[in-house]
């Protein structure tokens, strides 16, 4: 069982990059180790690493080997996203993508062949440290895909975000092979029935699956900052996930997970961050927690939406907030633990439309008949988990995840 955070740097926010200080980032690394994580999550801004189609910085790709040393030597894990992309409001893209030479970051054979070399690069580079998990094609890049919500999306068939990422897949595993890369893409791609990058594509591609839990996203708005449905958001998504592994062993990261304010207040969030991660640790095959994030936004940077700025295990001084003791205490309680929950034995059953395609998945989605009946069902003490309907019936598969009992959403008072 893996606890770990995704890495905010305390100066500058992502564009240390641009003033990378290996002091300050082993300063950083410090207070990480000392909450007893053992990984953390990093994030090369890719404008920065590969400013020109042609050109991977050498220095850029030195830096970030640098940090994962650094990490190394405090016990602690690295897991790299390459194509940074999004991160807390805002993108990152390179030039050679945009305006005068504006082409499909998915789809233009040249940009992905591009991506392809870049990330090839980064896992090359990173290949022969022990402390490297594995590549994270990038974070959330999904939301590239579909508008809303973005103002200004690339936009793809099912078909083309799949053939892509089979692409840069294997470009990670080119340059680092064994390893377990893999892609996160972020609700949508649960939730909402046009968005390209499927269910299918998160719980079949890729090492293992990632799933990131945000409850401002109706759920603590419908339920309460501390309503189980609220509370038990991170372990719903990581069950939903199973119903469209093709494995029934397959490996659930919850790679993002965090107490937003206002929805979640300050005063709450231990309490918050203790029932989420108590309810996800009932899931079996879950891979880690790895919380968002780090360290808080510095006030001194301006433009982010207002909950960024408070998100953080540590403040912007390095101080441990109470999220973080309570993250500090899990870590602390499964240190050298086995993780193997009982199988959950009750299975809702998902018709989203076709499996791969998912055109109904916002049947899921907060509010609706899926997620409420899921809500319903753990309330009671049930311990659910989903299967597909074109599964319901399919004797081998519900034997192989331990399923004894099918119910539909009709079926749940």
């Amino acid at each position: 069982m893996r606890f770990g955070a995704n890495y905010t740097p305390s100066q500058g926010w992502f564009h240390h990059w641009l003033d990378f200080d290996l002091d300050a980032v082993r300063t950083d690394l410090d207070a990480i180790a000392a909450l007893g994580l053992d990984h953390v999550r990093v994030f090369p801004l890719w404008p920065v690493f590969q400013p020109n189609r042609a050109l991977i910085r050498p220095r850029a790709v030195e830096q970030l080997v640098a940090l994962v040393d650094a990490a190394g030597e405090r016990g602690l894990d690295v897991n790299v996203d390459g194509l940074q992309g999004h991160l807390s409001s805002f993108d990152f893209l390179p030039t050679w993508t945009q305006t005068w030479h504006r082409r499909n970051i998915f789809t233009d054979p040249d940009v992905v062949s591009a991506q392809e070399d870049y990330l090839r690069t980064l896992a090359a580079a990173l290949a022969d440290r022990p402390n490297f998990l594995g590549m994270t094609i990038g974070n959330e890049i999904a939301q590239f895909a579909a508008g809303p919500p973005h103002p200004d999306p690339d936009r793809i068939t099912p078909e083309q975000a799949g053939s892509w990422l089979e692409r840069v897949l294997a470009a990670c595993e080119e340059g680092a092979p064994g390893l377990p890369h893999l892609h996160a893409e972020y609700d949508t791609s649960w939730y909402q029935d046009d968005q390209p990058f499927t269910p299918a594509h998160a719980a079949r591609l890729g090492a293992m699956t990632a799933v990131h839990s945000w409850v401002f996203n109706g759920t603590a708005q419908r339920h309460g900052r501390g309503g189980p449905a609220t509370t038990g958001h991170a372990a719903y998504l990581v069950e939903l996930s199973k119903a469209w592994a093709l494995d029934a062993r397959r490996p659930v990261w919850l790679q993002e997970v965090g107490a937003p304010q206002p929805l979640i207040p300050a005063g709450h969030a231990a309490a918050f961050t203790e029932a989420t991660v108590e309810a996800v640790l009932d899931c079996p095959d879950l891979w880690g927690v790895t919380w968002w994030c780090s360290h808080d936004v510095s006030r001194d940077l301006v433009d982010f939406p207002e909950l960024e700025y408070s998100l953080g295990l540590l403040t912007n001084e390095g101080e441990v907030k109470p999220a973080g003791k309570s993250v500090a205490a899990f870590a602390e309680r499964w240190r050298g633990r086995e993780h193997a929950p009982a199988p959950r034995t009750t299975a809702l059953v998902v018709d989203a439309g076709d499996d791969g395609l998912a055109p109904h998945r916002s049947v899921c989605a907060p509010g609706g008949p899926v997620f409420d009946a899921f809500a319903r069902l753990a309330a009671d003490g049930a311990r659910p988990t989903t299967v597909l309907a074109s599964l319901a019936d399919d004797a081998d598969h519900l034997a192989a995840r331990g399923i004894t009992e099918v119910v539909t959403v009709d079926n749940v008072a």
